[in-house]
């Protein structure tokens, strides 16, 4: 529809109150309805150099939807509830997106600024009782797994850290590089707490049909935390509500599925995961 002036605004508003709108009362309802709609689409891609010919990973809504799948799946089996919360602590990637999504099916997602302090994480981490973190795997030119190490430490709530590797992302001969000079994580040893695994070889074991009943009703999904200027940063709650809302506006006012849109953000902003 075209949306343009007062005129359109009431007339949106005339229709129906937003709540009587035929969409699913969950993300997961919403991304199903999608993958089913669009099976083949192109729904995602990333790439890790940004050049014309560099190597892009790219995965359909139906794919999206299974992987998705797998990462509920995973996280549940790790002990997230409704009300647990999965961190994470990562760049933009395939990996993330499906964390974020994974992890608001099976619980509450909690994106964290890998930009942040140590002791800034171990707060955010502490606060949210998150029971499960997903972070890189050491990487050159990059601190991310160093810093997070030093954050479980001082979140005893943490049980287990899944680690992502981008090296899949490179190819020769850089891919060849990165084994040679990969720095150690020698904090690792000092969390005795938490137990390290590989995110994409946990995935993999995992099916492509929820394992679990879906939610059944609005529910909060997702844990955003705040600048933290005034102190340590703030936690607010974000409902599937809210995240629907923001799918149905894009669909209704924005975009259609022959639309490509880039991502400009990191994946730990509120805006680039739910706008978006």
């Amino acid at each position: 529809m075209t949306f343009a002036g007062f005129a359109d605004r009431d007339a949106l508003e005339a229709e129906m109150p937003f709540g009587e709108r035929d969409l699913p009362a969950t993300l997961y309802g919403l991304l199903s309805r999608t993958a089913s709609k669009f099976p083949n689409n192109s729904a995602v891609s990333y790439q890790i150099l940004s050049g014309p010919t560099d190597k892009a990973e790219t995965l359909t809504w139906k794919q999206v939807k299974d992987k998705t799948t797998q990462a509920a799946n995973l996280f549940r089996s790790l002990g997230i509830g409704e009300k647990d919360v999965v961190a994470y602590i990562l760049p933009n990637c395939t990996e993330t997106i499906l964390t974020l999504l994974g992890g608001a099916v099976a619980g509450i997602v909690n994106p964290i600024n890998p930009l942040l302090e140590p002791e800034q994480i171990a707060s955010i981490l502490r606060e949210t009782k998150a029971k499960v973190v997903v972070t890189l795997k050491p990487f050159p030119k990059t601190n991310v797994a160093q810093k997070v190490a030093e954050a479980v430490r001082h979140a005893p709530g943490v049980n287990t850290v899944l680690e992502i590797d981008l090296n899949r992302y490179l190819t020769p001969p850089k891919s060849w590089i990165v084994p040679l000079i990969r720095p150690k994580l020698e904090d690792k040893d000092k969390v005795a707490h938490a137990e390290y695994k590989s995110f994409n070889k946990e995935l993999n074991k995992q099916p492509t049909s929820l394992t679990f009943a879906d939610s059944t009703e609005d529910r909060v999904a997702c844990y955003f935390h705040t600048g933290g200027t005034t102190g340590m940063p703030k936690v607010a709650q974000h409902k599937y509500s809210g995240m629907i809302y923001n799918g149905w506006l894009g669909h209704t006012l924005l975009f259609t599925d022959e639309d490509n849109i880039m991502c400009p953000l990191p994946l730990f902003h509120v805006f680039a995961c739910q706008v978006i």
